[in-house]
């Protein structure tokens, strides 16, 4: 079958040529390919304006990214096949770093799937689609899942914002097989959890500051560590069981801290682990003015800066959070200053540490910056693949 084509304007295919994958809207040609024509999540062959084809994508003509390349070969659908070839080969690069199968299996166009994040955590595994292209070939995703990893549990966790942007409706539903507790097991750094994957944030776990923990949890043993939006303890969890003396989790939701205790209990630290509810802004004020300190504090906000143009509310608010940790630590304490945010860039968290070091009278020094764990490849054509920091910084007394 003869695909339809997109055509793009002239020198528009040199971002692709360098090895990115979309498509922008102002970039194609609609005279001779109208996006207007077009349906959403079909597959066509992108050319350029001399008409070599350049890859087969699939299109959201309504959006401002309307394609998104999944093969450099015009010949090739997104099939189950495919699916297949994919799955394996992201399965094998995860299975070299974390053998114990628990782990970001497909991270969108990282693994040539755009639209779809698969999570696994062991015999259990968490599919969530984001755009039409995916949602029109759920089956054949769950086809390929079962062919590569013969879960016994299958859930779909389509309940994310962008599916609102690509007019889908929001659904969570297990398909096949049963969870305990709504929730699924998982071990990262030698720390058990239960995951809350059909009531939790996203597919229920975060995995991509596992490297990120592994490396505070080097650090913690006697410490006293507080854990800023902790959700259901991922870093004070581990830190507990890593040998921190004391562990302060402090959170919005009273139902994430309830899965702190939980994942504490499993972990044999639940005397160890003391839970905060509330706003995490109004919590630090209220722990400072209680003369509490800490040795370690770990400040992991959700996504300040969701879009381009909330950059510098968020980042006043990314200050204001890390300066406030930073009137909780002890003499000489370890700031984690952490964003997923993708539009803050990788040189303003250290930069805005500097600031607030000379705001406050204390002195910064970084000695490790962290990004995600390998489950989370980056491209390096595109940018926005690589969206996580975490700078672990020493404050002392100035010199």
């Amino acid at each position: 079958m003869m695909l339809p084509t997109l055509r793009l304007k002239a020198k528009a295919e040199r971002r692709l040529k360098g090895g990115h994958l979309w498509v922008y809207s102002n970039e194609v040609d609609i005279a001779i390919t109208p996006l207007k024509n077009m349906t959403a999540g079909s597959e066509v062959v992108v050319e350029a304006a001399n008409g070599k084809a350049l890859g087969v994508a699939v299109v959201s003509p309504e959006q401002l990214i309307c394609a998104r390349l999944f093969s450099r070969d015009s010949k090739q659908t997104l099939d189950v096949s495919l699916m297949v070839h994919r799955l394996q080969v992201a399965q094998s690069g995860r299975e070299l770093w974390y053998p114990q199968s628990c782990y970001r299996w497909v991270f969108g166009d990282s693994d040539g799937l755009p639209g779809l994040v698969i999570d696994r955590f062991g015999d259990v595994v968490v599919i969530q689609i984001s755009s039409v292209a995916m949602e029109l070939r759920r089956q054949a995703i769950i086809d390929a899942v079962n062919k590569v990893a013969k879960p016994q549990c299958i859930v779909l966790k389509n309940d994310g914002k962008l599916r609102a942007v690509e007019g889908l409706p929001e659904y969570v539903e297990v398909i096949q097989g049963a969870l305990e507790d709504d929730c699924a097991p998982l071990v990262e750094n030698d720390t058990r959890f239960m995951a809350p994957v059909i009531h939790g944030q996203k597919t229920g776990w975060f995995y991509d500051h596992r490297e990120n923990r592994a490396q505070l949890n080097r650090l913690v043993k006697g410490k006293r560590v507080l854990d800023v939006f902790s959700y259901v303890g991922g870093w004070g969890v581990q830190a507990a069981n890593h040998g921190a003396a004391e562990v302060h989790c402090v959170d919005a939701s009273a139902q994430a801290l309830d899965w702190v205790e939980q994942n504490a209990s499993l972990n044999g630290v639940a005397e160890k682990v003391h839970c905060w509810e509330g706003d995490a802004f109004a919590a630090l004020r209220q722990l400072k003015d209680n003369g509490e300190r800490f040795d370690v504090v770990v400040m992991d906000p959700p996504a300040l800066i969701p879009r381009r143009k909330d950059i510098k509310a968020g980042e006043q608010a990314y200050h204001r959070l890390n300066q406030l940790a930073m009137r909780l630590l002890s003499k000489d304490g370890l700031l984690v200053a952490a964003s997923c945010s993708m539009h803050l860039a990788e040189d303003r968290l250290p930069d805005m540490l500097r600031v607030m070091g000379r705001e406050l009278d204390r002195e910064v020094m970084i000695q490790h910056v962290g990004s995600q764990g390998a489950d989370h490849p980056v491209l390096p054509a595109i940018a926005e693949t690589r969206y996580l920091k975490a700078v672990f910084a020493r404050v002392l007394p100035t010199r």
